[in-house]
């Protein structure tokens, strides 16, 4: 059982731009939970995706979360340095008849209107002389995909309605769902802590550890922040990057996201040392 293996938490950010307030309540928030329980706390760099990625944003990234307070275990993996384990995921994954090659193309399938998911058009198998431009997973029938979420309560998803999500982009980079997936069981990851945009995510997440027969982590989703149109931080959505001269205020910002109260000691270590206290209390206890 996961439960009897020693706590392991990550944070694993994109190189996209630099932490915004929305990046630093994750941040925050995965930590206070792997130091109440006394566990590591591992950072992770996921980056696969080259076209979207900031020259110099991953070491941006390390140096504020140092400047913040946020102390990680062990070395920084960069998961561009992994794809010999993907390769393999994904070999076993044929053989077992999890995975198939898709000929679709954002184009083809956008002209399918209402359609939320992906309609399992090559399924089956593409004609002769097609090849595939991905690779999917091919969802397994059998019971819904649910969880207890420690921050959300009960969750729940029909298998059809998470469909066959990809393994493989056409462009040959790696899918975020495969990648988060290997990577956490290769670390020995037993808690995730992150935002709720992510929720849905862990249903595709659950299937994959379930075909695998990996370990299922245990899952926190966190209230994410939003910006005054309502829309979630991001670089999208020009997010605006923190500031180590601003650590207190940012800190206190996110404990108050966090639901632990506002702080009346300053240096981000005694904020943090604090808000460990609170998280405890209110989760733990």
């Amino acid at each position: 059982m996961i439960e009897c293996r020693p706590y392991v938490g990550r944070f694993a950010p994109s190189p996209t731009g630099r932490l915004h307030l929305g990046s630093m309540v994750a941040a925050v928030a995965s930590w206070l939970d792997a130091r109440s329980h006394g566990g590591q706390w591992l950072v992770r760099i996921e980056d696969l995706d080259p076209p979207r990625e900031v020259k110099g944003a991953s070491d941006d990234i390390l140096r504020t979360l140092e400047g913040f307070g946020l102390t990680w275990d062990g070395p920084v993996v960069q998961q561009s340095e992994r794809h010999a384990l993907y390769e393999e995921t994904l070999a076993q994954l044929k053989i077992e008849d999890l995975a198939f090659g898709c000929a679709c193309t954002r184009k083809s399938l956008a002209a399918l209107d209402g359609l939320a998911r992906y309609p399992g058009i090559c399924r089956d198998g593409l004609p002769e002389g097609v090849s595939p431009r991905s690779w999917r997973f091919k969802m397994p029938a059998g019971v819904g995909l649910s969880w207890n979420d420690r921050g959300r309560g009960r969750q729940s998803f029909a298998r059809d309605d998470v469909g066959d999500f990809t393994l493989l982009r056409a462009d040959g980079h790696w899918a975020y769902h495969l990648a988060v997936v290997v990577d956490d069981e290769a670390q020995g990851v037993t808690h995730v802590v992150r935002g709720a945009d992510l929720l849905s995510a862990t249903a595709c997440h659950l299937a994959l550890q379930k075909a695998m027969r990996f370990s299922e982590p245990r899952y926190m989703h966190v209230k994410v922040v939003v910006n005054d149109q309502g829309q979630k931080l991001s670089k999208q959505t020009l997010a605006t990057p923190v500031e180590l001269r601003d650590a207190p205020s940012v800190m206190q910002h996110v404990m108050l996201h966090l639901g632990l109260g506002a702080m009346d000691v300053a240096p981000v270590e005694d904020m943090l040392e604090e808000g460990k206290r609170r998280w405890g209390e209110k989760h733990l206890g």
